[in-house]
């Protein structure tokens, strides 16, 4: 059996990912997902009809990207989830050269994690009536949808935190990270504002609301999509070559 095992030959299989094609397919499936999502508005609000021979009633369950744990929502936690992923490869990449940066990585790498978990259940939302509390309920403004004050706070201590490692990184990187983290924020937090202004003096259901949703998950989207096309830069330009090696042996 030993000698039977020394005489194996050993097959070297590669996959070549390429950040350009990953990109642009998730760009293109976040571009379908958010066109089905706005013709179901367009449809119920400007054609007048709530049905279509329960057409309307499916996409809205399914795609309409202002409701949560449906095939968008997935979508979204997929993209979060593949950023975490990513993160953690780099994780292990940067712990095996003892890297100064390794923690800087790695917390990117569980906040990625908990992004993803909190697109799919929406934890951030059950700050809002704690903090309308504190504010009061009536004429919020841009900060009906509450929140988004410490969710601002935030940002401003992670980006105090993280700026150092942010000026360490080669200047592409660098500037692929800005953009992503620009239109995702922007979204999320930027239009999230807009939206909550408009819901408290119109409400909830009509054309305009829906409309500004539509472009705060098109910018999230977009921002994370960013993100992962600037991971996969990074990986290909630091590590053009990676081997994952499977031992089982004791």
């Amino acid at each position: 059996m030993k000698a039977k095992d020394a005489n194996k030959s050993i097959f070297m299989a590669t996959i070549r990912m390429r950040p350009s094609l990953i990109a642009c397919t998730m760009g293109a499936v976040a571009f379908l997902l958010v066109a089905i999502s706005v013709g179901g508005q367009l449809i119920k609000y400007v054609a007048g009809h709530e049905y279509v021979y329960g057409l309307l009633p499916l996409a809205n369950t399914l795609f309409n990207v202002d409701r949560e744990q449906n095939i968008t929502t997935l979508f979204s936690v997929f993209l979060l989830l593949c950023s975490a992923v990513l993160l953690a490869v780099i994780v292990l990449l940067k712990r095996q050269q003892q890297d100064p940066n390794l923690s800087r990585w790695a917390i990117l790498t569980c906040g990625f994690f908990y992004l993803a978990i909190d697109e799919a259940w929406s934890f951030h939302e059950m700050l809002i009536d704690p903090v309308r509390g504190l504010l009061g309920h009536d004429n919020l403004g841009i900060f009906y949808f509450a929140w988004v004050i410490p969710a601002m706070a935030g940002v401003l201590i992670l980006a105090l935190f993280f700026l150092g490692f942010l000026l360490r990184l080669p200047s592409t990187t660098r500037l692929s990270f800005v953009k992503a983290g620009s239109l995702y924020l922007g979204g999320a937090v930027g239009v999230e504002m807009i939206g909550g202004r408009y819901a408290e003096a119109h409400g909830f259901e009509n054309l305009t609301y829906q409309l500004i949703t539509h472009v705060e998950e098109s910018l999230e989207m977009a921002g994370i999509i960013v993100f992962i096309y600037a991971l996969l830069r990074y990986l290909a330009d630091q590590y053009p070559e990676v081997q994952f090696l499977i031992d089982d042996s004791q």
